[in-house]
């Protein structure tokens, strides 16, 4: 099978590789609509205080969940296959995306490679995993750690600053964007917290309630459901066999929502196959996915807690790496349209 079978050509015209981009783009600004109506709701709107609390619950979880759904589609495919022929778009979509989350996407971007580079790998004896979000970093006797440890703890363990400055070896101006990007990120965050306190506040048992305190909870909490996505992404993979370096969910709901996130086994395998070629890309390789062992869950990653036969040992154990046919680092993002 040719590496670049599923790689789409460069065309003309405003989007890069294909029209159906414009999906995860428009969802990108509805996410920022969201944002900006989550703060007008909480400020602004004067409805009795139990049906304000209900109906700002509601929207925190809702953002919760759009965090990791945007990570794990819109911004993580935007990072494999750039969504614009114009460097400009691309960088103001990179910010776009950063602002969505709250975290850089340039940031993203080098962690992402990076786990790429290492597919979620075991820390050899000594040494840290390339991977810095691998699921066996922090676990024990070569296997991966609690999925609850995992999930939660991983968001205080991310070094913004270590990122920082392996960009800045790379690319001295990706570095100073990726500031520019914590920068628009912080300067919204602080805007909406002093315009919550400027313009109106509400008070719960005689405490008054700023928006900021209201958004950070739900912002940690988006970010551990991309942990857990992630965790189940990998756990029961294969990291010595490139065909099973991931773990797949084929439910049709989750994949047409997510992006074809679900087929995970095979993004690891070819990560520059464009997300409107996954199924494809299975089909074609399934039968080689079987006779190397890769693991398939029935429930989205998200509840792959739920699975009856999740394991962490890969269906197929391996001890000597076997290579072949495994994505050279060229293969893996799409360097032919990084923003300027």
């Amino acid at each position: 099978m040719s590496k670049i079978s599923f790689i789409l050509p460069k065309k003309p015209g405003v989007f890069r590789y294909s029209a159906w981009d414009a999906v995860p783009v428009l969802l990108a600004v509805v996410h920022f609509l969201y944002l900006v109506s989550m703060f007008l709701v909480f400020t602004f709107l004067h409805v009795p205080l139990g049906l304000k609390i209900a109906l700002m619950a509601v929207m925190g979880i809702v953002y919760s969940f759009s965090i990791s759904w945007n990570i794990n589609g819109i911004s993580h495919n935007f990072i494999h296959n750039r969504y614009f022929n114009s460097a400009f778009l691309n960088r103001i979509f990179s910010l776009l995306e950063s602002v969505d989350c709250c975290f850089s996407q340039i940031m993203y971007d080098y962690i992402h490679r990076r786990h790429h580079m290492g597919n979620s790998d075991k820390p050899k004896e000594g040494e840290d995993t390339i991977d810095w979000i691998s699921i066996y970093r922090h676990g024990h006797e070569g296997h991966a750690e609690n999925v609850w440890s995992f999930t939660f703890l991983s968001f205080f363990r991310e070094d913004p600053k270590a990122a920082w400055r392996e960009i800045k070896k790379l690319n001295d101006r990706e570095a100073i964007w990726a500031i520019v990007e914590i920068a628009s990120t912080a300067l919204c965050m602080t805007g909406m917290a002093v315009l919550s306190w400027w313009s109106y506040s509400w008070s719960l048992a005689g405490v008054t309630h700023n928006y900021i305190w209201f958004f950070l909870p739900f912002w940690y909490f988006g970010h551990c459901l991309s942990y857990l996505n992630g965790y189940f992404e990998h756990f029961g993979g294969n990291p010595d066999v490139p065909i099973a370096w991931g773990v797949s969910s084929y439910s049709k709901l989750y994949n047409l929502v997510w992006f074809n996130n679900g087929f995970h086994a095979e993004h690891h395998f070819r990560p520059r196959a464009h997300w409107t070629r996954m199924k494809m890309l299975h089909d074609q390789i399934e039968q080689d996915q079987r006779r190397k062992g890769v693991r398939v869950i029935k429930p989205p990653h998200a509840f792959g807690f739920m699975d009856p036969d999740v394991c962490d040992e890969p269906l197929v154990p391996v001890k000597a790496k076997a290579a072949d046919d495994a994505p050279t680092e060229t293969d893996l993002v799409d360097e032919t349209a990084k923003p300027v």
